[in-house]
């Protein structure tokens, strides 16, 4: 979703992220370094708009990569640790001009995307008992690093399990902690875990980038028509508005005496697996959230979602 984030400069790639701990607002140490991933079965390369939202997983070649001379025996790194320096350091910002020259020659991007390591969770890693029955996709699980932990008291008493969604904190603009979260779309059994991380997260705007259902596969229908119950929230859309390409909800979020206001945006017209035939209503969106987060003192993480993640 890097198109969502930053308009004035561009990442050349989203990965150079510095990772947060679950329960601190402090940066984890990039330095540090965490289980390799398990090794998975090697597969055929994946184009850019092929890999968008496949639950495939993927495998690095780290063999095929200039990763300069060969260190002594000694100072050989694991691969997780070498894929962590990799993408600190193959990464810089591009201005507009320079990101439009950089994707006019296809090839060498398509070369370069294949060299970032696959986003690969061992759920090994995740240790929570049941966690699977809220996933989505076995395969498209979040980094333990940076996740979202529920911590209402309802969460609380159900343990690990009543604590997890499956979401993560991401950095925004010049490294602003947690000013976004990605997440899957919701599922039957999460919809009221989705309602509690708005609320927790204090959010003000909801980024839906999928149909609700494509092929086989349903994203739930988290919000109601006029008004509707969530667990223990009550939702009332106030207003709705048709753009090109997209339409915006005003909704207004209760418990208890207390109310808050939420905006969602719902992007109906990406298709699946691939990109859209038309950009204009997708940066007018863009620049849409972007206006309402800047009118908002203190808008919380802005939430987005396909279907996957």
């Amino acid at each position: 979703y890097g198109i969502l984030l930053n308009l004035p400069v561009v990442p050349h790639t989203t990965m150079n992220e510095s990772v947060e701990s679950p329960s601190s607002s402090q940066p984890v140490d990039q330095e540090q370094s965490f289980p390799c991933p398990a090794a998975t079965a090697p597969r055929k390369p994946f184009q850019l708009q092929e890999r968008r939202g496949s639950n495939v997983s993927l495998v690095l070649d780290v063999s095929s990569l200039s990763l300069g001379a060969v260190e002594p025996l000694c100072s050989i790194s694991t691969p997780r640790e070498t894929l962590l320096h990799l993408l600190r350091t193959s990464t810089r910002p591009l201005t507009p001009s320079q990101l439009q020259e950089a994707s006019d020659e296809t090839s060498r991007l398509n070369s370069e995307y294949q060299k970032i390591p696959p986003n690969f969770v061992n759920p090994a890693e995740l240790d929570i008992p049941g966690h699977a029955l809220k996933d989505r996709y076995k395969t498209i699980l979040p980094n333990p690093e940076t996740r979202v932990c529920l911590r209402n008291p309802a969460a609380e008493e159900a343990g690990d399990t009543g604590r997890y969604i499956n979401a993560n904190y991401i950095k925004g603009y010049n490294g602003a902690p947690r000013a976004y979260i990605a997440t899957q779309g919701p599922m039957l059994n999460t919809v009221h875990d989705f309602w509690e991380m708005v609320w927790q997260e204090g959010s003000t705007t909801i980024v839906m980038i999928t149909k609700l259902k494509e092929k086989n596969e349903k994203c739930e229908l988290y919000w109601p028509e006029k008004d509707g119950s969530y667990g223990r929230f009550e939702v009332r859309v106030s207003i709705v508005k048709e753009c090109d390409g997209y339409t915006i909800r005003d909704m207004i979020i209760q418990v208890g005496s207390e109310n808050r206001q939420v905006r969602h945006y719902w992007y109906s017209t990406w298709p699946d697996h691939q990109t859209p035939d038309c950009t204009g209503p997708l940066l007018r969106l863009v620049v849409d959230v972007d206006e309402h987060r800047q009118s908002i003192p203190s808008p919380g993480p802005t939430i987005v979602h396909c279907r996957s993640h």
